[in-house]
């Protein structure tokens, strides 16, 4: 099974399709049972065909548009694997009662995990609903990770390691002071020697704790101005998550999440050396997980694939051949070889076992069938003479086009030597479109006047216009471009388009992505001198 993959499309077709047992852990965030219009967060086909099917009935169309996807969630889970399905008071108890005691069976229920935060509204006859539920299930009672120490270092507190410590503030006895808790006691106390005299410090060994984590778990609502917001309306924290992935699976689990949204299950499993495969019906959702991930990566990052209903044919025509030709080969149903020397010009096997040549080229000539022929012939006489016989295809050759001579020769070869060749068009493989078109605006405007460290920046507009025939998804902004790192947005999601920036003396490298609504996307790269006045770099 691939794994380290993003999937766009109907995440029940998909589980379908996916090895029984083959997945460490689930988490499963599902759209509430809250009949409300602001469900539809990124407005994109996929995700507003979704949120009619699920709202054809009342609770029990709900519960059994959910149910079906929880039972095939159950069948791909590894007997020692888990789940997590978060949701909140609205159906709870259904779901709890009527999905998963009866998929799972109650003697494997583990913990009703209460997620804790404060968001005040204005409600004057009931309690402040400050809760969502998350249920734990296990496929099998015993047989489930569990990694006791929860109280490891949260994902922002891994962030501070490099530090030694870690401070937050806290009440003693009503009095606001400040708490460090430690993780490395010679890197705190090298690089925090003047501790103020009010400060209580707590050094706590991660490996010393021995009490398993409790069941409320307690952090703050993700809102506009916290670090992560991405712009996401039901964005859950990183921390939350960090908590049960590192308390239910290991490093190499392959952790799954079948309603993606805004990519915090991914983010947080790549960052914790987990596998992962994320599924969601929405293309904008994809392309902001994807934007995430490049966002972190660094050198040791894992590679991934992004499964789209559309490519653009200049990304697929122009990446890296040997990356195309196994993917390809993967998405005709094949098997990809797994060395990339000595392979006598061969790509692959067909499901039926034929070899399989691909090519990433246009107008194919008379040449490679020549030779293909040839390298069939040496690859298994047997199984060559036996799909002769059964006039079955004795090989497949995929490439963007065909020309003239490429294809009189295997009408050729199949009329007159009963030899089949068969010619496969990528694009009868996978739907290809074009990626949107973008350019930029730069708008000079003032000179920043803030004073400080912003004395003689320069306040700059950009307007980013994007073109295509799906519609424009939205913009994402890299203010520190560099090729070699790769694009890691500043900002992740902009419905606009348009950004105001301050920018220092000097020379500077700003890239904007645009994505359409297909999921494919484009970027600009501008290039601006900054030295009295605004200019542009060609």
């Amino acid at each position: 099974m691939t794994v380290n993959k993003l999937i766009l499309g109907d995440n029940l077709e998909i589980l379908k399709g996916m090895e029984a047992e083959s997945v460490d852990l689930i988490y499963l965030d599902p759209p509430f049972f809250s009949n409300r219009n602001y469900e539809v967060i990124w407005g994109d086909a996929g995700e507003v065909r979704s949120f009619q099917d699920r709202w054809a009935g009342g609770i029990d169309h709900y519960i059994a548009w959910l149910k079906e996807r929880v039972a095939e969630m159950h069948r791909i889970l590894k007997p020692t694997g888990s789940m997590f399905l978060h949701c909140d008071w609205h159906a709870n108890a259904y779901i709890r009662v009527d999905i998963l005691d009866r998929i799972f069976g109650s003697g494997n229920f583990k913990n009703e995990i209460v997620w804790f935060y404060h968001r005040w509204t204005n409600v004057s006859k009931t309690f402040q609903k400050m809760h969502d539920t998350i249920f734990w299930y296990g496929k099998t009672q015993n047989a489930v990770t569990f990694n006791k120490n929860g109280y490891a270092p949260s994902s922002h507190q891994l962030k501070k390691f490099e530090k030694g410590w870690d401070q937050n503030v806290v009440y003693l006895k009503g009095k606001k002071i400040r708490q460090y808790i430690i993780y490395n006691r010679e890197k705190f106390e090298k690089n925090c020697k003047n501790i103020d005299g009010e400060a209580r410090l707590v050094y706590r060994e991660t490996t010393e704790l021995k009490v398993a984590p409790p069941d409320v778990l307690e952090y703050s609502v993700i809102n506009s101005q916290a670090d992560e917001f991405i712009g996401y309306p039901t964005q859950k924290p990183e921390d939350l998550l960090y908590k049960l992935i590192f308390t239910a699976s290991n490093e190499g689990d392959i952790v799954l999440d079948p309603f993606m949204g805004g990519g915090t299950t991914i983010a947080v499993a790549d960052r914790l050396n987990r596998q992962w495969i994320g599924i969601d019906q929405s293309a904008m959702a994809v392309k902001v997980t994807e934007l995430r991930l490049q966002k972190q990566a660094d050198l040791f990052s894992s590679p991934y694939t992004v499964q789209l209903h559309k490519y653009d044919y200049d990304t697929l025509r122009y990446k890296d051949a040997f990356q195309f030709e196994a993917w390809i080969v993967r998405q005709f149903g094949g098997t990809p070889n797994a060395k990339q020397r000595g392979d006598m010009g061969l790509d692959g096997k067909a499901a039926d076992g034929a070899p399989i040549q691909v090519k990433r080229q246009d107008t194919i000539g008379r040449n490679v069938i020549d030779n293909f022929v040839a390298a069939v012939q040496r690859f298994d006489k047997t199984l060559l003479e036996k799909n002769i016989a059964a006039k079955k295809p004795i090989g497949y050759i995929i490439a963007f086009s065909f020309g003239k001579g490429a294809v009189e020769e295997a009408a050729r070869l199949k009329n007159k030597e009963d030899r089949i060749i068969k010619l496969v068009t990528v694009e009868e493989i996978i739907p290809i479109a074009t990626k949107p078109a973008i350019g930029v605006h730069i708008n000079e405007m003032e000179k920043d006047t803030s004073g400080g460290t912003s004395a003689g920046n320069r306040k700059i507009e950009l307007t980013a216009a994007g073109q295509s025939a799906a519609g424009i998804e939205f913009y994402s902004w890299d203010f520190a471009y560099d090729a070699e790192k790769g694009f890691k947005p500043s900002i992740i999601i902009d419905k606009e388009g348009k950004q105001i920036v301050s920018l220092k003396p000097g020379i500077h490298t700003i890239a904007v992505k645009v994505v359409d609504n297909n999921g494919l996307e484009n970027m600009e790269i501008i290039k601006l001198k900054i030295n009295g006045i605004v200019e542009e770099i060609k």
